[in-house]
């Protein structure tokens, strides 16, 4: 079954003004990456915003939204940061609502805090969010008391492979095993890479190949390898683009 690849061109109209980092040449890097790897050809395009109706259909196994602005900073009832509408929060709420999904895992490796996601979904029995972040950085939460439904493990600046892949094992896996999701979501910003000068996390391209694969295995056990990813933050261009390539094929089981 395909992986769906969506994105729009709308996503490139918003511009945040001269020299920001959120800019619309993300999306191109992130296109130029796929073809110049070869795995953009495997991958089945449409235009946003039906993903999650996609992989809930059985349409596709996964999918990768290539859209901006980012959304998880973005709460119930306020914008914040570059985030305007909370993407993983929509998609979550539509696969309950119109699909019926009783058990949705969001998992966030954004550099930043998904603050945004966590105040929609805290206490929210259906809803399981994994995530690692800097801390302390931007937008300095996630440490204090969070929801029962939150695994949340902050990462020192300086952090890198180890420290991120020991988070996963040991915190994400055995929460997401127990949880049993029917779908899993992913929140994926790439603003933790060695060459994202945005933060001071050390992760590497093969980092996002590996937490793919992880996360991959728990939604082939639990949720019938469904799928959906959303891009976040992610700002050095060449590195932004390489480690979309490593999530993404591993996604669509082009991973050797």
């Amino acid at each position: 079954m395909s992986t769906a690849f969506i994105t729009h061109a709308d996503c490139l109209k918003h511009e945040m003004g001269a020299w920001h980092p959120e800019c619309p040449e993300r999306l191109a890097a992130i296109e130029d990456q796929l073809i110049a790897s070869g795995v953009g050809q495997y991958l089945a395009r449409y235009d946003a915003p039906l993903a999650t109706d996609l992989v809930m259909r059985g349409e596709a196994e996964s999918a990768f939204c290539s859209v901006r602005p980012p959304g998880h900073h973005a709460c119930r009832a306020r914008p914040m940061g570059f985030c305007i509408f909370n993407n993983v929060a929509i998609a979550a709420r539509h696969a309950r609502f119109a699909h019926g999904a009783q058990r949705v895992a969001i998992i966030d490796f954004d550099v930043h805090h998904g603050n945004g996601t966590e105040d929609i979904f805290q206490n929210d029995a259906h809803v399981l969010m994994a995530s690692t972040f800097q801390h302390p950085f931007y937008p300095y939460s996630g440490t204090e008391d969070p929801a029962s439904n939150m695994v949340n493990v902050p990462l020192a600046s300086g952090a890198g492979s180890s420290e991120f892949r020991e988070a996963v094992l040991q915190s994400w896996i055995p929460a997401l095993e127990g949880f049993k999701p029917q779908l899993v979501l992913f929140s994926a910003g790439f603003d933790a890479h060695a060459e994202d000068d945005m933060a001071m996390l050390r992760l590497t391209d093969a980092d996002y190949a590996w937490v793919t694969q992880q996360v991959k295995g728990v939604a082939d056990r639990h949720a019938q390898g469904r799928i959906v990813s959303l891009l976040e933050g992610g700002y050095a261009l060449s590195a932004l683009g390489r480690s979309v390539v490593q999530h993404v094929r591993v996604l669509a089981g082009l991973a050797g």
